[in-house]
């Protein structure tokens, strides 16, 4: 009997399991909804931006060029690490870490790579074996373009007055609810179009192209670190939903084996129990 008990309190905390995994997934679909619907309405706004910054950058010589297309040789790097402020989202954040690691082992081996986290895990991780020299995870307690135009700001200086000679920023681009694409993305300096080309010369440009990128970029470095963040966190909870759903698919498998073995078991402690009973009645009529 006390097999039995055992049994029962598995079959228990299996159940209590399953239902948490359960309502963390409907959060996470409920979040994910708006989430996703976010960071799709930003995409092409942020795309087209892009390439029109891009065209205009290419065009321009290089004594009027941007100090944000400074193209220095590489010893100092700066990686702005994406990940979440909580787990139980599967292979979210890991692959996140797997990737800055691979970026200081391998692709900038020999080179001084600090980083800027977004994200409790990812700050966790990196202060044990790298130099981080800030970290925002506080930036999805609200997260809107005001707060993360502030992050921007910091890379930018830090890139302009010197310090890195260049910025990448590591974050999971959303697909779907169950894909997540781990992306490693040149921040600064500005990426120059495919083959120099530039925007076409029809445009009319006041007060002069020059000025008309020295404005936008700014504005199109913010852009693009919003979305990379509006990007990880439709990514997390699309991550958190899968993660949940098979949780709870596995919970109700390993209850109802328990189910069964529990039953198993309560039969032949009944069959048992009989078989004592008639056992002694034989022996009395002996």
């Amino acid at each position: 009997m006390a097999n039995l008990k055992e049994i029962r309190n598995r079959i228990s905390s299996v159940s209590s399991t399953m239902q948490i995994t359960s309502a963390m997934k409907m959060v996470s679909a409920a979040k994910l909804k708006k989430a996703q619907d976010a960071i799709t309405a930003m995409r092409p706004y942020s795309d087209k931006l892009t390439e029109l910054l891009q065209s205009l950058s290419a065009s321009l010589d290089g004594d009027s060029g941007s100090k944000y297309a400074d193209n220095r040789e590489v010893k100092k790097v700066l990686v702005v690490a994406v990940t979440s402020n909580r787990g139980l989202a599967g292979a979210f954040n890991s692959n996140i870490l797997k990737q800055t690691s691979h970026l200081i082992n391998e692709t900038y081996a020999g080179k001084q790579v600090d980083f800027v986290t977004i994200g409790k895990k990812a700050n966790d991780f990196l202060n044990k074996k790298s130099n981080v020299i800030s970290n925002h995870s506080g930036v999805y307690d609200d997260l809107n373009f005001d707060a993360v135009s502030t992050i921007a700001e910091e890379l930018m200086e830090q890139f302009v007055s010197g310090n890195y000679d260049r910025i990448d920023i590591v974050y999971n681009k959303f697909k779907n609810a169950a894909t997540q694409i781990v992306m490693t993305e040149q921040f600064l300096p500005i990426v120059p179009a495919e083959g120099g080309e530039s925007i076409s010369t029809d445009y009319k440009f006041e007060p002069s192209k020059a000025e008309i990128v020295e404005q936008l970029i700014p504005k199109s470095l913010k852009t693009q670190l919003y979305k990379a963040i509006r990007d990880s966190f439709a990514s997390e909870h699309g991550a958190r939903m899968t993660a949940m759903h098979k949780a709870t698919d596995n919970a109700t498998e390993l209850r109802d084996q328990l189910k069964l073995t529990y039953n198993k078991a309560r039969q032949a402690a009944i069959t048992n129990e009989i078989l004592e009973i008639v056992g002694g009645a034989e022996a009395l009529n002996n």
